[in-house]
């Protein structure tokens, strides 16, 4: 995992509400957030631009989250500048959910993160690196 200090967000997540309730507590809190809604598109930006942190969705138009993190993460680590949470209200099966859990640097149900408990998150991640 990287040891940088988390600074640039890149957000991928489809539904508006969430995707600008994360965009704007991020915001306020001094980070410098991207949001994308298309999957394809946040593939694109997450290998075009060094992010210290990849907030992704599961369920995304285009692409899903999954094909994003084994592209990502995979064969060879494409974005070893970035930590990768994977945010779902998606019931994953037991196995898919590791599967995910051992390419990401945390799995979280969106139904239980707040704006509050996504800033704690991310300060736990940068004390812990």
């Amino acid at each position: 995992m990287p040891n940088n200090p988390i600074k640039t967000i890149l957000c991928i997540e489809d539904d508006r509400f969430i995707g600008e309730m994360y965009s704007r507590s991020l915001s306020r809190a001094g980070y410098q957030v991207d949001w994308i809604i298309s999957g394809a598109e946040g593939l694109q930006a997450a290998l075009s631009k060094n992010y210290d942190l990849i907030l992704l969705d599961v369920m995304l138009p285009e692409r899903q989250g999954t094909e994003i993190l084994q592209d990502l993460r995979g064969s060879g680590d494409k974005v070893p500048h970035s930590r990768i949470l994977v945010l779902t209200n998606y019931d994953q099966d037991e196995e898919s959910r590791l599967a995910m859990q051992s390419q990401a640097d945390g799995y979280l149900i969106k139904a239980d993160i707040t704006p509050r408990k996504l800033l704690e998150i991310i300060s736990q991640m940068q004390a812990a690196a």
